[in-house]
């Protein structure tokens, strides 16, 4: 049952009058955790539609690009660069094919 939790949980725990067993992941361990919660928070999105969980994927997102050394500023910079080069997903289009 290992599993990447907030950095409150094991508080929250024993606040409950029990006892959390937990430990302090490597670099490579919490990378790997990381990219496993961003895929168990997407797939909550996916179920349930709840902008919580939205939330939650950008938590784990800021997460993995700090442990990328990219900050905020730097991630959101690159957003905008793509936004600009690429558009966003405002028009709405699904693209069917390519004609020959």
């Amino acid at each position: 049952m290992a599993k990447l939790v907030r950095d409150k949980i094991p508080k929250l725990i024993k606040s409950q009058d029990k006892d959390p067993l937990f430990y302090v992941a490597n670099s490579e361990e919490y990378y790997k955790a990381l990219v496993e919660k961003l895929g168990e928070e997407v797939n909550e999105y996916m179920q349930s539609h709840n902008v919580e969980e939205l939330a939650d994927i950008m938590e784990v997102v800021y997460a993995i690009a700090k442990h990328k050394e990219v900050d905020k500023k730097k991630l959101e910079g690159i957003r905008l660069k793509k936004a600009t080069e690429k558009g966003i997903f405002k028009n709405r289009f699904i693209l069917k094919g390519i004609k020959e």
